[in-house]
């Protein structure tokens, strides 16, 4: 997207992208790495990378690999680019930093006291500590993006076992669940990233960023079930009761993020930038479902 625009666009991760359509370098997300020979003539640098859940890994090795990479990993990147005199540094958050849920009418604001829960939302709260404190070492610009839940072609996780059981037209005991929660497509977070890297208001903000069209859970999976042309299956079940049910299987974090709402108010963030999300709710999930049913096609 950046490169339609005419930039200038080197990206850095763990695997290569297709280097027909922009150089990359391959590197790890660590304390120590050396960022110097990258970060020569960069005006901004956009952190996106983060280290997330592993399923086979205790609490305690967890902590410790998300303080390395998410909270370490980050300000090393931040400190070298403000070495390297680089301008501005976006850093993607989450709104885990904000907590897990909201109250009914409460929605999420930057400006709220944060209650991150979990390890990683733990981590991005501390990477972002460090980094409002690099700012005043450093005069370094920050921004500061926490999105919810992202989506789009490619989307893995619990977004892509949600496409499945509607693909396989599966009952599902979601139908009775009101609580709303905030997404965001994949272009909509990309669109105000680029905003967020030349906005000249940007800088020293926190920004919270959605599609601006909250959804529960039962109203997902009846639009995911219509845009794949597949009848839904939900079977009405008391929140409540589907809650408990979670619990006894050791699956109450999951039944938590089904059942309660996590809503995000971004009016700040359209105020401040004059930003609005150009891809509609609904045309995202059309875009996701067509990579999905193409890649389904494919196998």
């Amino acid at each position: 997207m950046a490169r339609t625009q005419g930039w200038d666009v080197l990206t850095h991760g763990r695997s290569a992208v297709d280097h027909t359509r922009q150089p990359s370098i391959v590197c790890s997300l660590e304390p120590d790495t050396d960022w110097t020979p990258v970060l020569d003539g960069i005006d901004c640098v956009v952190h996106c990378a983060a280290r997330v859940h592993q399923m086979d890994e205790s609490p305690e090795e967890a902590q410790y690999a998300y303080q390395d990479a998410n909270v370490l990993g980050t300000l090393n990147l931040a400190r070298q680019a403000a070495q390297a005199g680089v301008k501005r540094f976006i850093f993607v958050s989450s709104i885990k930093v904000n907590g897990e849920w909201t109250k009914a009418g409460q929605p999420f604001l930057p400006t709220l006291d944060t209650q991150p829960e979990d390890p990683y939302g733990i981590s991005k709260y501390q990477a972002e500590v460090g980094l409002w404190q690099l700012v005043d070492e450093t005069g370094l610009e920050v921004v500061v993006i926490r999105p919810p839940l992202v989506y789009g072609p490619g989307v893995k996780a619990n977004f892509l076992s949600m496409m499945n059981w509607v693909y396989r037209a599966l009952p599902l005991p979601f139908g009775a669940i009101p609580a709303k929660r905030s997404l965001v497509y994949l272009d909509n977070l990309a669109d105000l990233i680029i905003t967020c890297c030349t906005h000249p208001v940007a800088a020293g903000n926190t920004f919270l960023v959605s599609d601006d069209h909250d959804i529960s859970i039962s109203q997902l999976l009846c639009l995911l079930a219509a845009v794949m042309n597949v009848p839904s299956r939900l079977i009405p079940i008391p929140p409540r009761l589907l809650l408990w049910g979670l619990s006894l299987l050791g699956k109450r974090a999951v039944g938590q993020r089904l059942c309660y709402p996590l809503q995000l108010d971004i009016r700040a963030t359209k105020e401040k930038l004059g930003w609005i999300p150009p891809v509609s709710l609904e045309a995202g999930l059309r875009q996701t479902v067509r990579a999905y049913q193409q890649q389904k096609e494919q196998q």
